[in-house]
């Protein structure tokens, strides 16, 4: 077997305006702060002698790799992304940036989501990539529309209660 991996599906690149300030922030941080403390302590295990066996000096050489290759994703990612910043002419309507809110047809319970950018997704927060089945299935439906979306749990059907716009 091969080292080939076919490459990953592209993502949406759309980003909401608070998405976007904190990437913006992580990088900023990850570039003025954490890694010139993790050179610091880089430099000092280093000037304890043998590094082969010294296990700080190895720790910090990992650390030191992980926020060069997030700054350097980050450093790309950022300037590709597009900033949806005002909401759509008919606001009843789901697109990018919309806070839903569905109910399920078969156990009555309400649930809500934000529709965001692959960057910024917290299913703990409620935010849902705009690339997932349930988004997919979101997208330009209305209120009082009943829709059918295959999850990984199975099949569930919702109505959409509410759609509300956030600035």
């Amino acid at each position: 077997m091969g080292r080939w991996r076919p490459p990953p599906a592209h993502s949406t690149a759309l980003i909401t305006p608070d998405g976007h300030a904190v990437l913006k922030a992580e990088l900023d941080d990850l570039w003025r702060v954490r890694r010139p403390e993790v050179v610091r302590a880089l430099s000092a295990a280093a000037a304890e002698g043998d590094r082969s066996e010294n296990a700080e000096y190895i720790y910090r050489k990992k650390q030191l790799g992980e926020i060069d290759r997030r700054v350097r994703y980050l450093s790309k990612r950022i300037p590709a992304l597009k900033v949806v910043a005002d909401a759509p002419s008919d606001p009843e309507c789901v697109f990018f940036g919309a806070q839903v809110t569905l109910e399920d047809i078969e156990d009555g319970r309400n649930v809500t989501y934000r529709i965001v950018g692959p960057d910024e997704t917290d299913s703990l927060e409620g935010r849902i990539s705009i690339d997932s089945p349930m988004a997919r299935a979101l997208l330009k439906r209305r209120v009082d529309d009943a829709f059918e979306v295959d999850l990984p749990i199975g099949k569930r059907s919702y109505v959409i209660a509410a759609v509300v716009y956030t600035a």
